[in-house]
């Protein structure tokens, strides 16, 4: 996020694609039916006319895959009736006559027709952000699980710099993390591109600080492999061995039994986790490492606020901190490694080599916690990033991007589109959720049909229906709800039976490669 969660009960206008804030991130959804109850504005494009859309002022109901052709044509309608920032623009945005060329290729009209939000709808939203300023965008996995996902992302912020919102209270893009500590982990280095504190593995100079604080002669200069080609290397030998730590691949990636042939290809896996799960079943070796309460340490949230995680309890049976595996495992491969608790991991190593992190000491994150970029001691912290237009890299930088359809679409033999996200009740793969009661109020996954589908093939809400793709099929209860348009079903992937991932395509964006969730055709039939 480039601003904080408390900033959203103070906006003036929030503007929400592709999330499902209620289900997916309940307690910031609070902070924005706040705002609403004290006058602000609220934007909700979504598939689904689910409990945050009830709330929204305006809502435009977008076809599955379509966000850029309706974020092209608000931002056509702001260029072509001169109702952009035009300041903002001109002192700290770069390319912006390439924007403008390509958004001009999406008038309202055509907007209209990819998207299926009406050409009223479309002015009424670039309007609206014209006359409210700042305003808040917040998106979740309905934008970035697409195989346009990256450029979804680049199109919110166009729209952002082109209103001038970014940089201010109240304003920025704002991506909610789907799970915790995934902001930390990314923070820590745990992508194959950067080494802690997104310092790029290609940059000779980060290469060499590494090298020498980790003691080693060489670190690769060119970014590892991501999932997908990890899972494709174990087919072809190119890889060969699995460490798999808090992640329950079996279920959570897409086509899941091609996934299943991946694992069960792998020579030799090592799963770190706190229970056993799908993927751990598979495993030739489990490390039973500690849950949060467990041990001390820090968590980084999606506003980028490092807060620290207590120990509250002993470790149950063997377990043991997730660091100290990690350091004992190097102790026996040759490595000696000084830091023996969490706090010396952070203070010694993690915030001296990480300048955006330089300023993070634990006895400064004992109540409240700090944001990054912190760079000093005396440092604040960083509420809301790229003030008064100063970006990273100097000046913001317009993408132009064109829309793309998914890579799979509804026809004659799998005539729905499928779309799958989380719900409230279950926490992915219910690892955690299911052994601590939730089974009692969501026992069993459903597919959400519209009335009119249900109606058309006569089924009844509740009724044990198939859905099957070209890759698997599942049988589960349908949930019939106004939610959802005609020609659409939308699943879970919380319980093992009836995962949605037995159905989902493994078709991924080609720069991130994050799967296409959002999107696959399927079709529906009575049992």
């Amino acid at each position: 996020m480039t601003n904080s969660f408390g900033e959203l009960a103070n906006a003036k206008l929030i503007f929400c694609i592709g999330t499902n804030m209620t289900e997916a991130h309940p307690v910031a959804s609070y902070y924005v039916k706040q705002a609403v109850q004290k006058g602000a504005k609220l934007i909700v494009c979504d598939p689904r006319k689910h409990a945050l859309a009830r709330e929204a002022t305006i809502f435009a109901q977008l076809k599955v895959g379509s966000d850029i052709a309706l974020l092209n044509g608000i931002m056509n309608v702001l260029i072509s009736e001169d109702l952009y920032d035009k300041a903002y623009v001109a002192a700290n945005c770069t390319d912006f006559e390439t924007l403008k060329a390509k958004v001009l290729e999406y008038p309202p009209e055509r907007a209209a027709e990819i998207s299926g939000v009406p050409v009223a709808t479309i002015r009424e939203i670039a309007h609206t952000m014209a006359a409210i300023h700042p305003a808040m965008l917040c998106y979740t996995l309905g934008i970035t699980e697409h195989t346009c996902g990256k450029n979804n992302v680049m199109s919110t912020a166009n729209l952002q710099m082109l209103l001038g919102n970014v940089g201010v209270e109240c304003g920025g893009v704002n991506p909610f993390r789907g799970q915790n500590n995934v902001q930390g982990a990314c923070d820590m280095g745990a992508l194959p591109n950067v080494f802690p504190g997104y310092q790029k593995v290609a940059d000779p100079a980060a290469r060499e600080k590494f090298q020498k604080a980790w003691g080693v002669d060489k670190l690769p200069d060119k970014p590892g492999l991501m999932i997908p080609d990890m899972l494709e290397g174990l087919l072809s030998k190119k890889v060969r061995g699995f460490y798999i730590f808090g992640e329950n691949l079996a279920e959570t990636e897409p086509n899941m039994t091609h996934v299943e042939k991946c694992l069960k290809a792998c020579d030799f896996i090592v799963c770190q986790d706190i229970f056993l799960t799908e993927t751990a079943k598979l495993a030739h070796v489990v490390l039973p490492g500690t849950c949060w309460g467990e041990d001390d340490g820090t968590f980084a949230s999606s506003e980028r606020r490092v807060s620290r995680v207590r120990k509250v309890k002993k470790p149950a049976y063997d377990a043991r901190p997730n660091w100290w595996i990690f350091r004992e495992i190097a102790r026996r491969l040759g490595q000696d490694w000084a830091s023996t608790s969490g706090q010396e991991l952070w203070d010694n190593e993690v915030s001296v080599l990480a300048p955006a992190l330089a300023g993070i000491k634990y006895r400064r994150i004992e109540k409240n916690g700090l944001q990054w970029p912190c760079p000093t001691l005396e440092h604040p912290g960083t509420a809301v990033m790229h003030r008064n237009g100063k970006f990273t890299q100097g000046k913001g930088v317009f993408k132009a991007v064109d829309w793309t359809p998914p890579a799979e679409v509804p026809d004659a033999e799998y005539p729905f589109v499928l779309s799958t996200g989380r719900r409230l009740y279950h926490y992915h793969t219910r690892t955690q959720t299911a052994r601590c009661g939730m089974d009692q109020i969501l026992p069993e996954e459903t597919a959400d049909i519209s009335p009119q589908d249900a109606a058309r093939l006569k089924i009844t809400d509740g009724e044990r229906i198939l859905v099957a793709s070209r890759r698997g099929q599942v049988k589960v209860k349908a949930r019939v709800t106004e939610q959802m348009p005609p020609g659409m079903v939308w699943m879970a992937f919380h319980f093992r039976e009836g995962n949605a991932n037995w159905l989902t395509k493994d078709a991924f964006d080609p720069e991130t490669k994050t799967a296409e969730y959002k999107a696959c055709a399927v079709r529906i039939a009575k049992l």
